[in-house]
């Protein structure tokens, strides 16, 4: 046989610009719809780039809103099987945020948004503060219901009064509950000036060596506290979801569109609110964009975040009507069936890509909300324009997540139900504890309890079922296994994605989808057979561990 003549290997690089067209798809090729339908997340692949950089390296932070920027894309669904405050505190430490639901009362959902506020503080404008002639039983009791007792004592009982001293937790041990907190307070006090910036108020407490740093004026008065256990937790959540001026977690709640709606939102933005999520299935309603109108109006500095939409059409209304962001996808989620039922929505990759590409051109962000199974599932959403994903079959079951955990079939779970379902739109929810208490804390142990109220059910409001004489289902409920603590769950998920972004060749979200626009990150559709060549197959059995 003759020999084959071949190119040499050092012009490898040159001869691929010879080529037309580059391997794979463009995004626009990949989402024509009128050649490959509606698409799934399962339904493509991301090819892969030149890895020249560690995974470590990779910036997932996104903006959520028009002017909210988290660390990490994460976000837990405002469902009442997933979301209340030791979820919230939970994903805003580790870099995301969590939408406490309000399928509950007014009042319960307000004390979790405030348990969210207080959790970690740079300064603190509204300590509890008690005065010489309370006595130590007093201090007992905060430590019971808000899990800390170092209390700065005023002559007034009260912010704004001249410091007296402290009470710590050491101070009261082996005291009797009716003695005097005059004749247990320590008065040897290290104290900052007001007006001092909190990297130096936080120098002076890291030497200090106290649990407390009160602030006060020149006259002596308290005006705000510092803790160091808030110092301990910089250290140990870097990510952690912040305001950037007063250092306080982001807090972020749902309400409904009706207006009973109005008065909860009142109570929750006293409660130090940062965004305000509009819960509804179908998003493109009057109810909707009164709503929105109005919250721009009464609390324009209030981020809100309007749908759920899946459409150009329906997005163009509520970014029209002021919306900073938008929530995607309708019948994606695991236990909803809108789209089996009423034959209403849109395959998830689709939707997302078709609002994301829209509002980006009005500076809007886009949140995935629904059909995210795995890490692959987030990166995805993320390439067609999301600037976060929304969980919550992924988030259900772990420690935080709402509910006890019980046996079913040898497993232990958790209940997870649709807000969509009969039991969601029946059932009212237990009001925590901590709804009776206007103090606060880093203390959240408690939030979870149960007790029965009565209040307008927001399941039925979301689906505007109120007045139906028959309720029909959207959603159903079911139960799903213990994933352990979100705290190592989504760490998980966060390494996931900077590895994905590895393989890629791509260092933060922003040059991903810049890289998706320009047609330099490039796609492939997946054949059903592909999907199965693509996961585990040919074992007799396997064990399928994500991460340790």
């Amino acid at each position: 046989m003759p020999s084959q003549s071949y190119l040499r290997p050092s012009t490898a690089l040159d001869h691929l610009k010879t080529y037309a067209r580059s391997d794979g798809l463009a995004v626009a090729e990949l989402m024509d719809s009128r050649v490959h339908g509606g698409l799934t997340y399962n339904d493509f692949l991301i090819l892969p780039g030149k890895i020249d950089f560690a995974a470590h390296e990779v910036l997932t932070e996104s903006k959520i809103t028009r002017n909210v920027v988290l660390k990490t894309p994460f976000m837990s669904s405002p469902m009442d099987t997933v979301t209340e405050g030791e979820m919230a505190i939970s994903m805003a430490l580790l870099g995301g945020i969590g939408v406490i639901h309000h399928n509950q009362s007014p009042s319960a959902q307000a004390a979790m948004v405030r348990a969210v506020k207080r959790h970690e503080n740079g300064f603190i404008t509204d300590p509890v503060v008690l005065s010489p002639s309370n006595i130590v039983e007093d201090v007992l009791d905060v430590k019971e219901r808000l899990g800390f007792s170092g209390i700065p004592i005023t002559d007034t009982g009260s912010l704004g009064g001249k410091l007296l001293g402290i009470v710590t937790n050491r101070d009261v041990q082996f005291r009797s509950p009716s003695t005097l907190l005059s004749d247990v307070m320590t008065t040897n006090l290290v104290t900052a000036p007001e007006g001092i910036t909190l990297l130096e108020a936080n120098d002076i407490l890291r030497d200090s060596k106290k649990g407390k740093l009160p602030i006060v004026d020149k006259e002596g008065r308290l005006t705000s506290l510092l803790a160091r256990s808030d110092l301990l937790k910089n250290q140990t959540y870097p990510l952690a979801s912040k305001l950037p001026e007063s250092k306080q977690l982001y807090a972020a709640a749902a309400v409904g569109t009706r207006p009973a709606d109005r008065d909860r939102l009142r109570l929750l933005v006293e409660a130090g609110l940062d965004i305000v999520v509009l819960d509804s299935s179908q998003g493109n309603s009057i109810y909707q964009i009164d709503m929105i109108q109005w919250i721009k109006e009464t609390y324009p500095n209030l981020e809100v975040i309007a749908g759920n939409v899946v459409t150009r059409e329906q997005a163009a209304t509520l970014i029209a009507a002021g919306a900073d962001g938008l929530r995607v996808g309708m019948g994606s989620g695991s236990i909803c069936i809108t789209q089996e039922v009423m034959a209403v929505g849109r395959p998830q990759a689709t939707a997302v890509y078709a609002v994301a590409e829209f509002a980006s051109k009005f500076g809007v962000p886009v949140i995935a909300d629904g059909g995210i199974g795995n890490v692959g599932h987030v990166v995805k959403a993320l390439a067609l324009g999301a600037g976060a994903v929304m969980m919550g079959g992924l988030l259900a079951g772990t420690t935080e997540a709402p509910g006890e955990y019980f046996y079913h079939e040898g497993k232990r779970v958790k209940a997870y139900r649709g807000m969509g379902s009969i039991e969601a739109m029946e059932q009212g929810k237990p009001v925590p504890p901590s709804a009776k208490i206007n103090g606060g804390s880093s203390s959240h142990k408690h939030l979870n309890a149960t007790k029965t109220i009565t209040h307008e059910n927001a399941a039925t409001s979301r689906y505007f079922s109120e007045s139906s004489a028959v309720k029909v289902a959207q959603g159903v409920s079911g139960d799903v296994q213990d994933k352990g603590s979100v705290k190592a769950f989504l760490p998980y998920l966060h390494a996931g994605l900077q590895h994905s972004f590895q393989d890629m060749g791509i260092h933060s979200v922003r040059e991903l989808q810049e890289g998706v626009k320009r047609g330099r990150v490039r796609f492939e559709l997946r054949t059903a057979s592909a999907q199965v060549e693509g996961g585990v197959h040919g074992l007799h059995s396997y064990t399928k561990r994500l991460f340790a």
